[in-house]
């Protein structure tokens, strides 16, 4: 049995930097989220940083969508 180790290394690379995105991503949803809440206590709007995190929470479940289709199929 030969290991292809070139290959192994970029599975992971490709994973590594799949994880870290999506994490960034949904974190800038939850920091819009949390944006948009301290404005309107604060009686103004925020509706770039909601419209914002609502994109980023889409992109997530899109990647997530795309990573399922990719198993399944």
């Amino acid at each position: 049995m030969k290991i292809d180790w070139a290959a192994l290394g970029s599975v992971f690379g490709v994973s590594l930097g799949a994880t870290v995105a999506l994490v960034a991503l949904f974190t800038i949803g939850l920091v819009g989220l949390s944006k948009h809440e301290a404005a309107v206590e604060q009686g103004g709007t925020a509706t770039v940083a909601r419209t914002g995190a609502y994109a980023a929470f889409a992109l997530c479940a899109a990647a997530v969508a795309y990573g399922i289709y990719l198993i399944v199929s």
